[in-house]
Order: C-alpha cells, then sequence, then structure tokens
C-alpha cells in the first residue's frame, strides 16, 4: 500500500505544475486553479492506480473541472460589478519568469474570457499546449471534426483582441519604474507624460473597493481620475511601492491606505503607456 501510494504522489507532483498553469489559463484566478488542482488529486487518488497514462488523465480530469466552474461561475460573471480582470499572477521581479509573457499577459486572459468554456480548452490544449486535435479531441469527449471549428473559432477571436504591441521587458520595466516614482510624488504632469494618447486603463475593485465601474479611454480620461485621487487624498494614498513581476511582465504592488493593489502595464511601440490594468478587489489579492 504505501508503495502504491508513493507512486500516486509521483505521478501527480510530475504534472502538478502543469495543471497550475492550464487551469490558472483557463479560470483566470490563482486561488481557484489551485482549488481545481485539488480536486483532480481527490480524483487521482481514486483512479490512479488504474490509469495507463497519467498525464492525459489528469489533463483531461483537470480541464474538465476548469470547464465545470467556467459554466457555474456564467451567472456571476455577468452580474460582476464594474470591469473583470483576472487575478494577478504575482512574482519577485529578480526571478526568472515561471511563465512566457505572451500566454499569461493581462491582454491575453481577457481576450480567453470572450471564448465559451469549450472553445477556450480547446485552444488553450491545442495552441498553447501543444496537444494535437485527437488528443483534444478524447480530452473534451468531442468529434475531432468539431474540435477543429472550435479552434478555429476560438484562434478568430483571440487574435482580434490580442495586445496592441509585444511587451518589451526593457521598456515596461523603465515604465513601471517611471509610473512609481511619479505616483509617489503625484507628479501628475509626469504621469500624463508617460501615458499614450489613447492609453486605456481598466480598474478591478469587484464592488469591495472603490474602481472606476467603466474602461477609461484615452489620457485625457485616464488622468482625470488621477486627478480626482490626488485632489481627494493627495500623495494618492500611496504607502509602499514594490517593483513585482505581474503575469509575465514588470509592474507594481502598492501598499495603500485601505490596502494592496497591483498595476500592470502594456507598453506601446513609442516606449508610453497603452494599457494599465489595477487589481482592487481584495478577493482576488489574498495570495499577495
Amino acid at each position: 500500500m504505501a508503495t502504491m501510494d508513493a507512486a500516486l504522489i509521483d505521478g501527480f507532483e510530475a504534472n502538478r505544475q502543469r495543471l497550475k498553469r492550464l487551469a490558472y489559463r483557463m479560470l483566470g484566478s490563482v486561488s481557484e486553479a489551485e482549488d481545481a488542482v485539488q480536486d483532480a488529486w481527490l480524483r487521482w487518488q481514486r483512479a490512479g492506480a488504474d490509469v495507463a497514462d497519467p498525464a492525459a488523465w489528469l489533463v483531461r480530469t483537470t480541464t474538465r473541472l476548469c470547464i465545470d466552474r467556467l459554466r457555474a461561475a456564467k451567472a456571476e460573471r455577468a452580474a460582476y460589478k464594474g470591469p473583470w480582470l483576472p487575478e494577478p499572477l504575482i512574482e519577485p521581479l529578480t526571478a526568472d519568469p515561471v511563465e512566457r509573457a505572451e500566454e499569461v499577459s493581462v491582454a491575453f486572459l481577457l481576450a480567453l474570457e470572450r471564448l465559451s468554456p469549450l472553445e477556450r480548452a480547446v485552444f488553450l490544449l491545442h495552441d498553447v499546449f501543444e496537444q494535437d486535435y485527437a488528443e483534444v479531441a478524447e480530452t473534451l469527449d468531442r468529434k475531432e471534426s468539431a474540435v477543429r471549428q472550435l479552434a478555429s473559432r476560438a484562434r478568430e477571436h483571440v487574435q482580434t483582441a490580442r495586445p496592441r504591441f509585444t511587451v518589451d521587458h526593457d521598456k515596461a520595466l523603465k515604465l513601471a519604474a517611471a509610473f512609481a516614482a511619479a505616483s509617489a510624488t503625484a507628479d501628475t504632469k509626469a504621469l500624463s507624460e508617460l501615458l499614450a494618447e489613447d492609453a486605456i486603463m481598466v480598474s478591478d475593485g469587484g464592488g469591495k473597493r472603490t474602481a472606476a465601474l467603466r474602461v477609461l479611454v484615452g489620457r485625457d480620461d485616464v488622468m482625470g481620475l488621477i486627478q480626482g485621487i490626488v485632489w481627494r487624498h493627495g500623495d494618492m494614498g500611496v504607502k509602499s511601492v514594490e517593483a513585482v513581476r505581474i503575469n509575465g511582465a514588470p509592474g507594481l504592488l502598492l501598499q495603500m491606505a485601505d490596502g494592496p493593489e497591483t498595476f500592470a502595464f502594456e507598453p506601446d511601440e513609442d516606449g508610453r503607456i497603452a494599457a494599465i490594468y489595477v487589481m482592487r478587489n481584495p478577493d482576488k489579492l489574498r495570495h499577495v
């Protein structure tokens, strides 16, 4: 029995990180991804000894658990207060990135939100995790022809919603540092100069903390909000700023008077900020 238990643990642990990466992209949440992987582990304990291909079985089980979670959360997502952003994936800036930035960027995860649960699963399994269509069809219990159609639709939606520019690490790092310096001194002129003319700002408070209830579009719109915060709080309420990697790219973890928040940046081709994604929802910052 001890030998069997050790084999089950080893078989699962060999695939754990891959399962977490898949679940996070499916669900857009660190905590929910961990829960889905834990559910897969419980099922693995019951079935693992009789499984011929552990990796395929675990990917199939985790994918189906994520699809069930997405379907169950449909009404909750529809009633979400204000813009929805994925739970930030935060790493120390000094560490080598665990994930490729283009595969976990906020813009990419928002693009995945446009897909149905099945489309999302097909796209991730085939285009990101490089499974062939036959494997994906088996995972989802669908015909291969149907899977190919789902993949084609998904690819089209994701392509139209891809980030406007590829995130350059050095540019993003400089922008994050400049934004932190300007925020620390409430220098609205410097902040304005960092923004592209058509910059957007998306803030997610989830109805739990103050945040814009719509996407802000254009430099003037974004600065209107920032200037309002400065007018009300003087120094913008910033207690401390830490440079971190958020979803594969340089960003900021701020400690504010009312709790932590994160800033993720998307630079444009001219080295200005094209998009700012602000997470303020405390439910999505519990892992910080």
